[in-house]
């Protein structure tokens, strides 16, 4: 009878069909899953992750990189000049006089570079300064020209092609091509070879020149021939 009672209650040899073979009955995922079911959604987990050093170090360099940028930006055009120019030396050697900043203007470039007349060979090895003036040259209007003819006594004569105001006002056309007069009565043109010297070149022009018809004038225009 004890054999049979045992064989029903499953002391007989018999194993649970319940059993994971752990004592008290419950396995160590069945505690983590339950670990997590009861853990608070703003509670830390047990063990709580520190963040790796590189990751700190690579902050840092972005904070560092973002208030550079800022500063770079807030600086005006020669400042940032200056700045780039600083760190060249820094890093790769040199002096500070090879980087001086020029103070030549546009207009100082163009008394450089002007010509009176331009030439193909002119045009050869063209530098930025060469352009410039190129440039201001193919903006003159070149019929009549504007003559300063106050030092004629030594023969010394300027001229100069007209500007697109001076176009529009008539001056050298429709009154006296003479810098220093405004006259429009008694003009008369006179076609004349201008010979100059120009970056150490001779050179001459046939240029047109509108001029009151007076003895003064024909003086001028004499000497302009000897």
């Amino acid at each position: 009878n004890s054999r049979k009672m045992d064989e029903v209650h499953g002391s007989g040899g018999y194993d649970s069909d319940f059993s994971d073979g752990d004592e008290g009955g419950e396995s160590s995922e069945g505690r983590k899953h339950e670990e997590e079911i009861l853990q608070k959604p703003f509670q830390n987990s047990r063990h709580s992750k520190v963040a790796h050093r590189s990751f700190h170090s690579n902050e840092v360099d972005r904070e560092e990189a973002r208030n550079r940028r800022a500063h770079i930006i807030s600086l005006n055009a020669f400042e940032r000049h200056k700045k780039f120019v600083g760190d060249y030396i820094l890093y790769y050697g040199g002096q500070m006089a090879d980087f001086k900043r020029s103070v030549q203007n546009d207009l100082d470039v163009l008394r450089e570079n002007h010509r009176f007349l331009w030439r193909d060979e002119d045009e050869e090895d063209m530098t930025w300064e060469k352009e410039l003036a190129k440039k201001y040259y193919d903006k003159l209007f070149k019929e009549y020209c504007i003559a300063d003819v106050s030092r004629y006594r030594e023969n010394k004569f300027g001229f100069r092609w007209r500007t697109e105001n001076e176009v529009v006002s008539g001056k050298g056309q429709f009154q006296c091509g003479n810098k220093h007069c405004e006259s429009d009565e008694g003009l008369k043109s006179w076609e004349v070879n201008f010979a100059y010297v120009e970056h150490g070149e001779k050179r001459n022009a046939l240029v047109k020149l509108r001029r009151i018809n007076d003895i003064t004038a024909l003086i001028c225009l004499i000497d302009l021939f000897f």
